[in-house]
């Protein structure tokens, strides 16, 4: 089971939250909140919060900008992963991931059948990395973004979590890029 090493350091990580919806405002966005005060209350930084429609060019396009910038670490979006027509959050960021994280959503998952039981399917939650930044799909309800945020996003940000955890990772992410072609 996790444990947390106090002798450790705590080091703050760079988010940024969309909330993906064609009803709400970021004034009435209250999953996207929900993650803000998570992260924040957390010692983490919020780097960025936004709002898009359900819409694949969209989503990419702010997901895209926000991969590329160095000062954002991971990535959460809240919306969009359902079944009817409009959930196309899965469809708009899954060709963005250079590595898929399929235990994210077994996990996730896991903890939601505990809550709303069998409900949990209608979820298509996924998660991935994309140049070296973490990001996390997750659906539009405020239960479904504390779920997530506590029993799994926060723990692995935290970088006193045993026995592993994203942040000890984190350098690492990118060295791929750092050492050049392979010689055949």
């Amino acid at each position: 089971m996790a444990a947390t090493d106090e002798s450790l350091p705590f080091i703050p990580v760079r988010f940024a939250v969309l909330a993906v919806s064609d009803t709400r405002s970021l004034e009435d966005d209250r999953s996207g909140r929900t993650l803000a005060e998570r992260i924040e209350g957390a010692g983490h930084v919020l780097a960025e919060r936004a709002i898009v429609p359900d819409d694949v060019e969209e989503i990419r396009t702010i997901v895209s900008c926000w991969i590329d910038d160095d000062g954002i670490d991971a990535i959460i979006t809240t919306g969009g992963t359902g079944f009817t027509g409009r959930d196309v959050t899965p469809e708009a960021i899954e060709p963005l991931f250079e590595k898929r994280m399929d235990g994210f959503s077994a996990v996730f998952h896991r903890l939601s059948y505990d809550k709303i039981g069998t409900s949990t399917v209608q979820s298509r939650a996924t998660a991935g990395v994309a140049n070296a930044t973490f990001i996390f799909v997750i659906p539009g309800s405020p239960g479904a973004c504390k779920d997530a945020w506590d029993g799994i996003i926060q723990v692995q940000f935290d970088y006193r979590s045993r026995p592993c955890n994203f942040v000890e990772i984190m350098p690492r992410l990118d060295e791929h890029l750092k050492r050049g072609k392979l010689k055949a």
